[in-house]
């Protein structure tokens, strides 16, 4: 058991030894950063900030994308009692400047010249901000800044002129104290700064740690953004248990990725997994017609294995002869294109579509589909290999209470929920309203404990024949057709359902040459009557079984995918509904004008 995120240091300094503690990848190599090299650098940076002024509770930030620094710099910020303050580098300069400034950063650590070139403007209206950290060793830097290797070498100095100075500070650190402050990536509004001790992510690193079987012959590769507050927690696991973290050179470099490092468990979200899914029922598509049907039949058999499983009962006895033969022959084979040890897959972050979960479970990759919130450090209820409910996020964690509100709101207590929100005591007392938190998730519990989220409160359409719909789970639905990327419903205030509908293009382009449909612009397939009635069609097949007031009336074709770029998505993908509705609002619009 862990008491502070100190102690994780602690293990790593004492039980655990191992030469490949972290990897990331340089000049085309995989390098190796070992248990007692991490641990020395820590330290050295630790003292350094020490030497520079950063004191218990001081906000230190960082702009940086995952590599081994950052989580170098974490866990030096953390062992002096100081304050992380994690920034999504994708975020614009202002958004950065808003979070500078909230936190009252004394210090921030840049990974790129880029990045510094976009900081710089801001410094004359952050005057907390008293210094940066340049990670980057090939850009010069500038009087403003230090440089990565200079304040190691800083802190070794330190550390030898007063070698209890780093330990001193780290036994002061209290589980009550502030460790992190994570702004909300923020579908509406502006980001609130979610107050998290070094107590609420212990309390979930060890809850993890008793559910999910991480261990010291584990590899994982990490390419969900450590502001992201799973992966920040699974991180924490990960060493605590020993394991092996290896950073992805980029998110487009992920399968590449994973086919080298073969990883034995991954973290992800529920989109990198449709793409998978995606991938992978292209390629059946594109091959020979046996393939396809040998295909079609082992899903039959897994799908069906994976029922009898998960609702413990007896192997149908054709299951039984012929699996064995349908996961040597197809199923290995998908496996192998992920490296061909992923002993499971953690996803979170939103709501995963059953049919998808119910695939990686019937290839042999069990997903364990979670649910949290930043201000839950993040986790609440998972599933787990010994206990799974596909179409549900799992039971609730052992130290954590849930309830479901009178209006369907989950509320949760327990010792994983944030202090509050810094510096905003009127969002602190609506959130922690009674005690418990308000998660602004609609779901329920099953007679057997498993959570189930059904949708955003917020999010929940009101038709103007005062219809509720959720239209989370219709996205998924339609989500789960290979032809369609992305999907948004829309409805609040309307007379019926309709939705933005963004193609699968590679595919649709496939599908569009075999059936002899002729286009220079892809804009020109999505307004072909040809193409329209085929999604119509298909929308209509995946409403089939819903209320009518459900059901897709209307859609209209996306000329692309909605990107975190454009500001359509957070980090960690999720839909901005209302930057969508006035980015589209002409075309929505005429939706209902017909």
């Amino acid at each position: 058991m862990i008491r502070t995120l100190c102690d994780i240091l602690a293990r790593l300094e004492g039980e655990i030894r191992r030469p490949d503690l972290l990897r990331y990848k340089s000049a085309g190599a995989w390098r190796d950063i070992s248990s007692v090299e991490f641990v020395a650098t820590v330290r050295s940076l630790g003292s350094g900030l020490l030497d520079l002024g950063i004191r218990k509770g001081d906000r230190v930030a960082i702009l940086s994308e995952n590599r081994p620094e950052w989580l170098a710099f974490d866990h030096a910020i953390l062992n002096i009692g100081a304050v992380n303050v994690p920034i999504y580098p994708s975020l614009l300069p202002d958004q950065i400047r808003v979070i500078l400034e909230n936190s009252q950063s004394k210090m921030l650590v840049v990974s790129t010249g880029a990045q510094l070139q976009g900081v710089v403007p801001l410094l004359p209206s952050l005057p907390d901000l008293a210094r940066m950290v340049l990670l980057d060793p090939t850009v010069d830097t500038p009087s403003q800044c230090i440089s990565w290797a200079s304040l190691a070498e800083a802190g070794k100095a330190a550390d030898r002129s007063n070698p209890h100075r780093f330990r001193e500070a780290r036994s002061d650190v209290a589980a009550e104290d502030l460790a992190s402050i994570l702004y909300t990536s923020g579908t509406t509004g502006e980001p609130k700064g979610v107050m998290l001790t070094h107590g609420n992510f212990a309390s979930n690193v060890n809850a993890t740690l008793e559910l999910i079987p991480f261990g010291p012959d584990d590899v994982t590769l990490s390419f969900l953004p450590l502001t992201h507050a799973l992966e920040r927690m699974v991180e924490f696991a990960y060493l605590a248990a020993g394991a092996s973290i290896a950073y992805a050179e980029s998110f487009d470099a992920v399968t590449r990725n994973i086919a080298e490092i073969r990883p034995t468990v991954v973290a992800t979200v529920p989109r990198a997994l449709e793409k998978i899914h995606a991938r992978i029922l292209e390629r059946v598509r594109l091959s020979p017609g046996i393939r396809r049907a040998l295909f079609t039949s082992a899903m039959a058999l897994g799908r069906g294995a994976v029922r009898a499983r998960l609702e413990s009962r007896a192997l149908p006895w054709l299951i039984r002869v012929l699996h064995p033969a349908a996961d040597r022959v197809v199923f290995s084979t998908l496996r192998g294109r992920l490296g061909g040890r992923l002993r499971f897959l953690i996803s979170g972050g939103a709501p995963l579509a059953p049919e998808i979960c119910e695939f990686f479970h019937a290839i042999g990759i069990p997903v364990l589909e979670g649910y949290g919130l930043t201000e839950t450090s993040p986790v609440v209820a998972v599933n787990t290999l010994a206990r799974t409910r596909i179409g549900t996020v799992g039971q609730v964690l052992p130290n954590v209470d849930v309830r479901i509100a009178e209006d369907g709101e989950i509320l949760v207590r327990g010792p994983n929920v944030m202090k509050g929100y810094f510096r905003n005591e009127e969002a602190t007392r609506a959130a922690l309203e009674g005690g418990w938190f308000h998660t602004g998730d609609i779901g329920r519990l099953d007679e057997d404990g498993y959570l189930a989220i059904t949708d955003r409160k917020k999010d929940i359409l009101k038709t103007s024949g005062g219809k509720m719909v959720a239209p989370q789970p219709i996205e998924n639905l339609l989500k789960a057709d290979p032809f369609i990327s992305q999907a948004v419903v829309l409805g609040d205030r309307r007379k019926f359902v309709s939705a933005l509908i963004a193609p699968e293009f590679q595919r649709l382009e496939a599908y569009a040459r075999k059936a002899g449909i002729r286009w220079q612009d892809p804009r020109e397939l999505l307004e072909d009557p040809r193409i329209l009635d085929f999604f119509r069609r298909r929308i209509e097949e995946k409403m089939a079984g819903l209320p009518s007031y459900e059901r897709i009336k209307k859609f209209r074709m996306l000329p692309k995918e909605l990107t975190q770029e454009a500001g359509e998505l957070t980090p960690t993908l999720k839909l901005k509904r209302r930057v969508i509705e006035k980015r589209y609002e002409n075309v929505i619009e005429s939706i209902y004008r017909e």
